[in-house]
Formats: structure tokens, sequence, C-alpha cells
């Protein structure tokens, strides 16, 4: 997701309610992983009032405070949904290699979890990306967890364009490779490494391929589908 998600009201649960929809239950066991928030209390809490015992069977997972469970990778394993919240990528894949997770999650990935995530959330799961992980400014990540080919950038909306005016100059340079980039309130469904669909809780929110042809960055729109009731 390329932001919103069950942190912001305008996204009326629809991009949560198809990913707990993926894992194919009626009450999917989904655990919260807020490490990229340096595991803030609020988020977390958050997180739990959005997803209560009627629709899902939720938990989160802790690094910085005690996680409260033993084994991560049996834990992570058992769950049928696992969500990343936003934050620093960057401190996120650090503590995550420190702990093991970042091998955990590729052995989900392998058995079918469903992986999900917002903003920090959708870069880790790239080879590279575009973050704000570096004192505020926007600059390139290029040691993601590498599920999927390419690079990413979420937030592509944001105010004054400054993320898709970066991200553009970034790949045009080659010092990212080609990509997809997400606004606010869009997700990128992935099988595997195949892009299966495009889905929005905005009808305004898109998302695109970007790609370095003869030296600039071209972008091609990518097929939406909005979640919501059409006006």
């Amino acid at each position: 997701m390329g932001g919103g998600g069950f942190s912001e009201k305008r996204d009326k649960r629809l991009l949560g309610n198809y990913m707990l929809a993926l894992a194919g239950k009626k009450k999917p066991k989904v655990c919260f992983i807020p490490t990229a928030s340096g595991d803030a209390p609020g988020y977390v809490d958050k997180f739990h009032r959005a997803f209560p015992a009627r629709r899902a069977k939720a938990s989160s997972l802790t690094l910085f405070r005690h996680a409260g469970v033993g084994d991560l990778g049996k834990f992570l394993l058992a769950q049928d949904v696992i969500y990343v919240g936003g934050g620093s990528t960057a401190n996120m894949l650090a503590v995550w290699r420190v702990h093991g997770v970042d091998r955990i999650l590729r052995k989900a990935w392998r058995a079918g979890v469903v992986l999900a995530g917002v903003s920090a959330g959708m870069n880790c799961w790239f080879e590279q990306s575009v973050t704000d992980s570096f004192g505020g400014r926007l600059a390139p990540l290029k040691d993601g967890l590498g599920l999927l080919k390419g690079s990413a950038c979420p937030h592509y909306d944001s105010p004054k364009g400054r993320r898709r005016r970066v991200y553009r100059r970034l790949v045009a340079g080659g010092v990212l490779v080609a990509g997809v980039a997400a606004d606010d309130g869009a997700a990128l469904h992935f099988v595997g490494r195949r892009l299966a669909a495009v889905v929005t809780s905005r009808p305004e929110a898109r998302a695109c391929r970007v790609e370095r042809v003869r030296g600039k960055a071209v972008e091609t729109p990518l097929p939406t589908r909005y979640l919501g009731k059409a006006k």
C-alpha cells in the first residue's frame, strides 16, 4: 500500500478488507509488525482497534519492547497475514536483520502467508526504494528484502509532487532500477512476483510503472480497481 490503510479514516477499511480476504478464512490470523515506527504504542493500539475480534485474530510483534514471543519463526509462520507498518524503512530493515526477521519473512512468503504493509511496509519487499529514513530527506535505499524485483515508491501523490519528482530523477539517472509507484490509497497485489492487480480505497488513487528510457523517466499507468461504490 502506497499510503493510507487502517491508520486513516478515508480508507473506510477497504484495503484492510481486501487484504484479509486474500487469506481465504472467515477470521484470519493477522500480525502487525510496527518496527518502522519504533513500536509506537499508539500505532499498535490503532491497529488492534481496526482489526477487532469480529474481523480477525489480531496480534502484534514488537521488537523494541519485549515481544512476548519465544520462537519468532514459529509465531510468524503460524499467521495468515503479516502487516508491516510505516516509518523508517532503513531502521526497520536493520532491526529485522539483527533478530532474523528478514529470513523468517522470506520463509513466510514461500509458505504462502499473505505479506502486506504500508509505506515502509511497501518498500521493504522490493530490492530498492526511495525513503525519507535519512534525516527526512528523500534518498535511495538499495538493500530491501528483494522478494519483489525492482524498486518502489510509496506516497507517489505526496504534496507538491516531491516523492514523484525525486523517484523519477533517481530512476532516470540510473541510481534506482525501474519499478512501481503507488499513491496513498493504492495497493499493489502481487502473486509471487507477478503483479496481479492494483486496487484502491480512493477513486482518484493511481499506480504506475516507472522506467528509464534514453536517460529519462517514463511512467506507464497501471489499470486500477476502486474497491468502494461508484458514485
